[in-house]
């Protein structure tokens, strides 16, 4: 959760060797899952690295968008920035919506102690990537939905109680 009590769900497409990114670029084409990822973040805010914002282009539309950059420098019109993940948080706070954590590795590995939920995109490939969702303890968090897609499947995850 974010220092204010906002939800912090976790928005990934996540290929079998943990890779999610080559350069700027995903390294697969998966008919739907843009659209998914499309409903999965609406109204949201969307919290995202600075290269994976580049590589998209623009704010995303029915999103508020939040830069993390270690450029004290950067700025795009039409989004804010940050340069730590406490700082985007506490942004978040004082927008609408949960908040959406979009990528990239650097980001995600971050976000996850704070993260309430991820929605993980398995796809079934092992291509070549130099950016990799974090590797999370599965003791920590507990399988609650799957759907099953043409060529992938979505799986939300709960982090799980700790008193319980």
């Amino acid at each position: 959760m974010t220092p204010g009590g906002k939800r912090v769900v976790m928005v990934a497409a996540v290929a079998e060797n943990g890779v999610i990114g080559s350069g700027p670029d995903i390294p697969w084409s998966i008919p739907g899952e843009q659209a998914g990822f499309k409903a999965l973040t609406m109204g949201r805010v969307l919290l995202m690295g600075r290269t994976t914002y580049e590589s998209i282009g623009r704010p995303l539309p029915g999103r508020t968008t939040v830069v993390l950059t270690r450029d004290a420098d950067w700025s795009a019109d039409g989004v804010l920035v940050a340069h730590g993940i406490e700082a985007a948080l506490a942004q978040a706070d004082l927008l609408d919506g949960d908040v959406a954590v979009a990528g990239g590795g650097e980001v995600y590995a971050a976000a996850l102690p704070f993260a309430d939920e991820q929605v993980i995109t398995e796809v079934p490939l092992r291509p070549d990537g130099d950016a990799f969702y974090p590797v999370f303890d599965h003791a920590e968090w507990e399988e609650s939905r799957r759907e099953h897609h043409d060529g992938y499947d979505r799986v939300w995850w709960q982090r799980r109680d700790p008193a319980a």
